[in-house]
């Protein structure tokens, strides 16, 4: 489908799109992301942010050198970031008149069918309320056995069980390219793709940056996830986030992914 026709969209945005180098959040950043949002959503589309970045924003806020290596530091630290992420997001979507919600996930939730079901129908009472949920996993009390292990999958996930129409992942890199564009120069950006192999999964390579988790494997893996479920997922550049503009006005930006017809 043509994405300025989709009606229910996830936007998942990381870790270093939404912070300094020094885990301080990028005000400037998040007030415009927040703006596009809701310009977005008065547009008449329903949206739900997965957004990253509390447990780097905690690092930052308790005044560690790095993030902590030890379960019970790090979930520490996910409670005081995701405390003052949540407080950032709501100013900033209240000044434009803009209802959020916090919505906390493990993946014992979304395994269990009566609690996921319960689950889902929160997000559509939400969204029928007019609200924008902001997403992220429960770190606070994750440990490896309900972890997601990034953002990208949960977005993945969320768009499945709301029955999303797009998936829209926002990152330091333009797209998907069919080489490393830090180590090759003539490295062309793949503009669509409409199945994922491996070898574009080798081409992806490995992790992200060190405030995240995730890299171009886990985003191919979370779009791959999206297309089994018939959902269109755009990856993008968070440099410039009037590209989310683009997204729905059927641009050619970034990498698609998307089933042929």
């Amino acid at each position: 489908m043509k994405l300025s026709e989709a009606k229910k969209a996830v936007i998942k945005i990381g870790t270093s799109s939404l912070t300094h180098n020094n885990g301080k959040p990028y005000f400037h950043k998040i007030e415009k992301l927040t703006r596009i949002l809701c310009d977005i959503k008065n547009s008449g589309k329903e949206l739900i942010l997965v957004s990253s970045g509390a447990i780097a924003v905690g690092v930052n806020r308790l005044g560690l050198s790095e993030k902590p290596k030890a379960t019970d530091k790090k979930q520490a630290a996910a409670a005081v970031g995701q405390c003052e992420l949540m407080a950032v997001y709501d100013r900033l979507f209240g000044e434009y008149g803009q209802t959020t919600a916090q919505v906390l996930l493990t993946r014992d939730v979304i395994a269990d069918s009566h609690r996921k079901e319960n689950v889902t129908n929160t997000f559509n009472a939400l969204l029928d309320l007019g609200v924008i949920p902001i997403v992220n996993e429960n770190d606070t009390v994750s440990v490896e056995e309900i972890e997601f292990g990034d953002n990208d999958k949960l977005s993945a996930i969320v768009a499945a069980i709301i029955g999303a129409d797009a998936l829209i992942i926002l990152t330091d890199i333009d797209g998907l390219y069919d080489s490393d564009p830090s180590a090759n120069p003539d490295a062309k950006l793949i503009p669509e793709v409409n199945e994922i192999t491996d070898e574009l999964l080798a081409i992806a390579g490995g992790s992200g940056t060190k405030r995240g988790t995730g890299g171009m494997h886990s985003k191919l893996e979370a779009a791959s996830l999206a297309l089994e479920h018939g959902i269109t997922t755009v990856i993008t550049s968070s440099e410039n986030l009037d590209n989310l503009y683009d997204v729905f006005e059927d641009k050619p930006i970034g990498t698609t992914f998307r089933k042929k017809d």
